[in-house]
């Protein structure tokens, strides 16, 4: 009787979405492509992190693809271009920010409200850092499905949004959510294999389980029975969905192992846990884990600084251990969540495990190529016109990476500096 009734509050969030008429696609294709052929002339261009820059260069992007990268020697410029002088500045594939909430007010009124508000906040949280693809790690499909209908309608300038249907523990409703949230808190396997079918076939992308729930500083975290975990990933990789976990401990850490989630959404500073096992590091490796460290997030949860540094290091040690083990290490920074929207934070904190080289990694190749998407992630020729421009050099400094002039979204320009 618990279960049904558990099923029928996390049903009338599935419900809110549904009575809109919200049901599609489970990919956000992208916006229109823009008909304007714009090129990027005379900036230096990574075309991938492990790529050396190519100074000079011109990039030239029309049908929302890329359809010329090269010295400015050799490619010609179509005499209906936009040309952007991109002297001094560089220029690297978009960015993906795997862990993002669209959970703010300004979002209640993504369905109908006018466009202006919802772009410029758009640009405050998002593309004025760079993102032209992003993880929604968990918000209302009322809002979300709209605004991404809108996003790729052209009407919001924003990123392309992936979105994930969370499932909650029995009794694991986090301290930090509000209290009159009905989430949907589950404890059965077979209600979490039905709502996680309901999810995907609204159009979402994916699952996140919080296989560990915060419940406050003097209370046991709740997680998930592994089952629970399980049947939702089962229903999901049936699909060729993905599976997004939000752990609080070893515990949790473990469950994201034995039911075979694909993502790890944040580091996992626990208690007497402050490294990673060797198991676990063989079966992050073995099972092709992912992770997103969010290691700026954990800056803003407590005010003791002594408290903060001690959990600083931990994650900074954990990503560090999970990188030099192989695994593939995504961005995020649970933005919508936290109010930081300035990045430079989250890479100075990362590249005290990585290189300046893998922090970009992190942005660009390593989500194109984990969620397989094939013409993203790199500046080339037939790739997507998802281009970031940079102020400054980011291996020359990785905080560069947070000082954008423009965020292009398959050829169109989504956010330009003032």
């Amino acid at each position: 009787m618990e279960n049904r009734k558990v099923l029928r509050l996390s049903g009338n969030w599935l419900r809110a979405a549904l009575s809109l008429g919200l049901l599609g696609s489970a990919v956000a294709s992208g916006t229109a492509a823009s008909a304007q052929t714009l090129v990027l002339r005379g900036g230096s261009v990574y075309a991938s992190p492990d790529a050396a820059p190519l100074p000079d260069a011109v990039v030239v992007v029309s049908g929302g693809a890329i359809s010329a990268v090269g010295s400015a020697s050799d490619v010609q410029i179509p005499p209906d271009a936009r040309v952007i002088d991109c002297a001094g500045k560089t220029v690297v594939a978009g960015f993906w920010n795997s862990h993002v909430h669209f959970t703010e007010a300004v979002w209640k009124s993504a369905a109908n409200g006018p466009a202006a508000p919802l772009t410029a906040h758009m640009q405050e949280m998002l593309t004025r850092w760079g993102f032209t693809t992003v993880w929604d790690l968990g918000s209302n499909p009322a809002d979300a499905l709209p605004l991404r209908r809108r996003v790729n309608a052209g009407e919001v300038l924003g990123p392309n949004i992936f979105l994930l249907g969370s499932i909650f523990p029995k009794d694991g409703h986090p301290a930090y959510l509000p209290a009159e949230l009905k989430l949907p808190e589950i404890a059965d396997p077979d209600v979490s294999a039905q709502l996680a079918r309901s999810y995907l076939g609204m159009g979402l992308d994916g699952i996140k389980l919080f296989t560990g729930s915060f419940k406050g500083e003097d209370k046991p975290v709740v997680n998930m029975d592994v089952a629970v975990a399980k049947a939702a990933v089962d229903v999901a990789h049936a699909q060729g969905k993905p599976v997004f976990a939000h752990p609080q401990n070893k515990t949790g850490v473990d469950t994201v192992i034995a039911a075979g989630v694909d993502v790890m959404a944040h580091t996992a500073p626990g208690p007497g846990y402050t490294q990673y096992t060797s198991e676990q590091l063989a079966r992050f490796k073995s099972q092709g884990t992912a992770l997103i460290p969010t290691l700026s997030l954990f800056t803003t949860v407590v005010l003791d600084p002594g408290v903060t540094a001690q959990i600083t290091a931990v994650t900074v040690n954990q990503l560090r251990q999970f990188a030099e083990n192989g695994g593939v290490v995504l961005f995020g920074t649970d933005i919508g969540f936290t109010k930081v929207y300035d990045t430079t934070l989250e890479y100075e904190l990362m590249h005290r495990a990585l290189s300046e080289r893998q922090v970009l990694a992190t942005l660009t190749t390593n989500p194109a190529q984990y969620f397989k998407a094939a013409k993203k992630g790199r500046v080339e020729r037939g790739f997507d016109g998802d281009l970031v421009v940079l102020d400054g050099d980011p291996m020359a400094d990785v905080r560069n990476l947070a000082k954008v002039a423009y965020t292009i979204r398959a050829g169109q320009i989504i956010y330009q500096k003032p």
